[in-house]
């Protein structure tokens, strides 16, 4: 049987198994076992037993349920609202005013959280209701909001990341460096996106409130150091190279847990919530990892990966071609799959292309991050688009179109990496 019926077969198994409502955890083992099983001679029991077991038990993998948790407690505390208020002064004289308090907040609270939904929930929850108040146009509100969420993938800390660098076996702290500079970078363009909109609109944008001398802006200032504390202390210990991204990631845990007492909002019923949100969740992510392992494993027996990379390297394709190729496919993937799936189901096939191509693979790694955002903001699996239907009561189609074009500020990031590859690869070659 050759590699192209093998692949339909696998294919079809697999989505017949998504279509029916099987988790996707499990549904990446069952497709493994079946090509283990029919196409290969090794064991599929045997293998499976051995490739979960050291999944699960990977010690890189500790720092993903640690920064979920500290993601969790944070999104239980008043944090949201001291920054929206720090924040507020300093922008009012931008055009745009104060939706740009969604981009820069979003920018603050991923380094913090690790999770676009949480970030985009966070800030969401106080810069909402304020900016309808003041009657700023909800197709900025939302669509920058929707827009600048997906930061928490690609600011470090960030769950991707290490997801990522779990599955491609390069150093998560050397990617969460990476992520730096190209985070910035796209906050920075969805603010001049804000401000060249506002100015073709002046009249849609509401006048600032009340004017505040500059001590006075200072003074409510105050309300950002928390943040920017919790930040220092735990991307400052990685990049000095005082702790691992574990250390780090169970240092800014038991930070959230203080901020989260001195603001008077940590009790049983918060830390409880806290931690079986936690534990929900990275439940869910290890089970698709585990599942994304074996399947990995299967496809290597199979011969799948070498014999995909064999194909694409026939094509004769220039580097610039393999990535478009490869941004076309992971939009289109991200139209059916959560970002996470998407990394740990093709990363196996993927990866021997890019290596073979020799493309950067922590530059590769902040590409994916970059094109996983895309797919936060794109129906009808866009989850950025789902927290917000969630709370606003709007039609998820309304939500997307307001998104769109920070959907294509997206696309110009990912050219300007492959422009200027210094963007991701300078930082960490300083490590």
């Amino acid at each position: 049987m050759n590699d192209f019926v093998i692949t339909s077969l696998l294919v079809i198994a697999l989505f017949a198994l998504l279509g029916s409502g099987v988790w996707i955890g499990l549904t990446l083992a069952g497709v493994a076992w079946i090509g283990m099983e029919l196409f290969s001679s090794r064991p599929a029991g045997d293998a499976m037993a051995v490739t979960i077991w050291g999944s699960a038990s990977s010690w890189t993998l500790t720092a993903l349920p640690l920064f979920v948790w500290m993601g969790e407690i944070l999104f239980r505390t008043k944090l949201s609202e001291s920054m929206f208020r720090g924040l507020a002064p300093w922008v009012a004289w931008l055009p745009g005013r104060l939706l740009h308090t969604n981009v820069i907040g979003c920018t603050i609270f991923a380094a913090v959280s690790g999770s676009s939904a949480a970030t985009c929930a966070t800030i969401g929850k106080i810069s909402l209701p304020e900016l309808q108040k003041r009657g700023y146009p909800d197709s900025l509100s939302l669509g920058s909001l929707a827009g600048a969420g997906t930061l928490g993938l690609l600011i470090p800390p960030s769950i991707i990341m290490i997801v990522y660098g779990v599955t491609a076996e390069v150093s998560i702290a050397k990617l969460f460096i990476a992520g730096l500079l190209p985070g910035l970078l796209l906050a920075g363009l969805f603010s001049t996106y804000l401000v060249i909109w506002s100015k073709l609109n002046p009249d849609q944008i509401p006048a600032s409130d009340k004017f505040l001398s500059f001590s006075e802006k200072l003074a409510e200032s105050r309300h950002l150091i928390p943040v920017i504390v919790l930040i220092g202390a735990v991307l400052g210990s990685i990049y000095a190279g005082i702790a691992t991204a574990t250390e780090a990631a169970a240092l800014g845990v038991v930070g959230a847990l203080v901020l989260s007492l001195t603001q008077g909002s940590l009790n049983w019923q918060t830390f409880r919530e806290s931690l079986l949100g936690a534990t929900r969740l990275y439940c869910m992510i290890a089970l698709i990892l585990s599942g994304a392992a074996f399947l990995t494993l299967s496809m290597g027996y199979i011969g799948l990966p070498r014999h995909l990379a064999e194909f694409i390297a026939t094509l004769g394709l220039s580097p610039l071609a393999l990535i478009v190729l490869l941004m076309a496919f992971y939009i289109l993937l991200g139209c059916f799959l959560d970002g996470i799936s998407m990394i740990v189901l093709t990363m196996g096939v993927i990866l021997p292309t890019i290596q073979s191509a020799g493309i950067d693979l922590i530059w590769f790694g902040i590409f994916v991050v970059i094109v996983v955002e895309m797919a936060q903001i794109t129906p009808p699996v866009g989850f950025n688009l789902f927290v917000l239907q969630g709370m606003t009561g709007r039609q998820l189609p309304e939500i997307a179109r307001y998104a769109m074009p920070f959907f294509f500020l997206m696309c110009l990031m990912v050219l300007l990496l492959w422009w200027f590859p210094a963007l991701v690869t300078w930082l960490p070659s300083k490590m």
